[in-house]
């Protein structure tokens, strides 16, 4: 049997299986068992594949069509939330590739949150995982693969995927986005568009391209601060594509899209809570239609600290008071380095 060289099966669409399959010589209908095996079934190995002859499995695993993440470690909160260690082989620089993904627990959710990249090509002043070194996209495989694993191992279903692990997604978009096709894929995990979030810090030709595409996945933009002038200093991608532009970009996609999309807004004392901030943000979502997620600083740089619980209140009741959409869940994960803006390959201590 012709094996066409190196394959991969896994993060790969059904039309592309199909030309594979057809170019061994395998009947079309192939592809979709495949990709029900790898997707809906979430088998871990080729011998799962019972509707495989034994010697196509073989031939496969010859040619290394099933490769696996390496699982590394977990830790896990008494909450259920649990934060997982992946690897990679090492690079050629003989440099360990390891990233993180996050199982969130909630009164009537259960969530994961994935990564895109190994580090980061940002340098958010708040986040930890722009700390790392910046070591390379994940592939579409190497995405979706943090959430059956996860699956696997939890023996649970899932409510929620949101890209907001490690990694800018939009700067790794062709691979994001067909990652959230195959978990939305009703020959996979049938996971509904609207329980998909892709998260950017506001990559605008990302947005602009999410938009022309109609991508039925939802959108959250990292606002985190709402001075045009000020924002720069805490996201250096303000550098480039500027808040007023970011929020224009935002307002189309509301308005061609007929869609809210979530404003994240860390909440940082003394640098984005003042009564000026306030004030900002109050304009900016009411000319957008969108909710906003507050997100309660979890890291140490800089010297900052982290809001009181008063602080937090009082910052969230004042967005519900001047008719805002306003969330502000915690942080789920902080005791185990697992919390929004924590990712940075670090155990609990």
């Amino acid at each position: 049997m012709k094996t066409g060289g190196d394959f991969i099966l896994k993060g790969k669409s059904q039309s592309e299986l199909e030309e594979f399959f057809l170019g061994i010589e395998q009947p079309r209908y192939r592809a979709r068992q495949a990709f029900q095996r790898i997707n809906k079934h979430l088998s871990a190995s080729l011998d799962d594949f019972s509707e495989f002859p034994i010697s196509l499995r073989q031939s496969l695993a010859e040619i290394g069509a099933f490769p696996e993440l390496q699982w590394l470690q977990s830790q896990r909160e008494a909450s259920g939330v649990e934060k997982a260690l992946f690897a990679l082989p090492d690079d050629r620089a003989g440099r360990a590739r390891r990233f993180e993904a996050v199982w969130l627990v909630s009164e009537n959710r259960r969530t994961i949150c994935i990564s895109s990249q190994l580090g980061c090509t940002l340098n958010c002043s708040f986040c930890a995982t722009g700390t790392l070194e910046f070591r390379g996209n994940l592939e579409t495989w190497q995405i979706v693969d943090q959430v059956y694993e996860l699956i696997r191992r939890r023996k649970e279903t899932i409510s929620n995927v949101v890209f907001m692990g490690m990694g800018e997604p939009f700067h790794n978009y062709e691979n994001v986005l067909r990652a959230a096709r195959i978990l939305h894929h009703p020959d996979g995990m049938n996971l509904g568009a609207r329980h998909i979030t892709i998260s950017t810090a506001g990559v605008i030709p990302g947005i602009e391209r999410f938009i022309q595409n109609r991508e039925p996945f939802n959108l959250a933009i990292s606002l985190n601060h709402p001075d045009p002038e000020q924002r720069g200093e805490i996201m250096d991608i303000d550098r480039k594509y500027p808040l007023r532009e970011l929020l224009i970009v935002a307002r189309r996609f509301t308005r061609e899209l007929d869609r809210r999309l979530t404003f994240e807004y860390v909440m940082i004392p003394g640098v984005n809570m003042g009564p000026s901030e306030l004030r900002q943000l109050i304009k900016i979502a009411r000319s957008v239609r969108c909710k906003v997620n507050l997100i309660p600083l979890n890291t140490d740089l800089h010297g900052w600290r982290r809001p009181t619980e008063e602080e937090s209140s009082s910052f969230y009741s004042a967005l519900l008071d001047a008719g805002v959409m306003a969330f502000n869940r915690g942080s789920p994960g902080r005791s185990i380095n697992g919390a929004c803006g924590m990712l940075a390959l670090k155990s609990a201590s």
